[in-house]
């Protein structure tokens, strides 16, 4: 068995896995293989990929030029369904592709605890807000800002590193909506992926590997199989977080 890294670029994230595969196989084929215990384990770590897939979908498409618009139905317009909701979802989605076919768009389901009623939370880079508010007619917008410059987590600024708001909007889906957990316009920037390569050295959560230049480490994690994963991002150019307590 021999150790691979590889690394992959968001925005201004960089994470870093390190993993073992057979002495035979070619590391820029050969993918990490976790294994199960049991069912619980394997669906946990499906969604535990699409979390992370979805993260880096979104450092790497927005920006703190990029807006976060809440929705809302009024009592004409109102859902009381997934499958209502995601009829007036679409019908937005096409208007919004229609008025601006490079815009980014990102739209998640949002349902209150307390009232039960249906909203829509987005995240769009390149439409102007007078656009967003304009072609949603089914209630009014709620909010329209733009994404921080600086976000905070556990007393670090990471900048323009959006984990958190990813996560928070990526866990409004609940089974019972069926379908995807959110809608997204197709043209994405993906995030950058290196091809794996042999290791030289020996790597452990104490040792990680270096960071490139003009990052910092932040997270590493690791598994009972020698997974490595190791998080970097890139230093903010200033640190001017109006308020460096509150998280993003």
């Amino acid at each position: 068995m021999k150790r691979v890294k590889r690394r992959t670029f968001s925005g201004v994230v960089c994470e870093q896995e390190v993993y073992t595969i057979p002495d035979r196989a070619d590391p820029k084929k050969a993918a990490y293989h976790p294994r199960f215990e049991n069912a619980e384990d394997r669906a946990r770590h499906r969604n535990e990929m699409s979390r992370r897939n979805h993260t880096r979908l979104f450092n790497a498409n927005f920006s703190p030029e990029s807006l976060y618009s809440t929705l809302t139905f009024d009592s004409e317009n109102e859902c009381h369904d997934a499958k209502e909701c995601r009829l007036l979802r679409d019908r937005y989605f096409r208007r919004l592709r229609r008025a601006c076919p490079d815009g980014v768009i990102f739209l998640y389901y949002g349902q209150g605890k307390n009232t039960h009623r249906f909203h829509l939370h987005m995240v769009t880079d390149g439409i102007p807000e007078e656009i967003i508010k304009k072609k949603w007619t089914f209630g009014s917008v709620s909010r329209v800002d733009h994404l921080r410059e600086h976000c905070v987590y556990d007393g670090v600024d990471h900048g323009p590193d959006y984990t958190g708001l990813a996560n928070y909007l990526f866990d409004h889906w609940r089974e019972e909506f069926g379908g995807h957990r959110f809608k997204c316009s197709r043209n994405l920037k993906r995030p950058e992926q290196e091809d794996p390569r042999e290791a030289k050295r020996v790597y452990t959560e104490e040792k990680p590997p270096r960071a490139p230049k003009g990052y910092i480490l932040v997270e590493t994690k690791s598994n009972q199989y020698g997974y490595l994963y190791f998080k970097y991002i890139k230093v903010p150019a200033a640190q001017d977080c109006e308020n460096p307590k509150r998280r993003c």
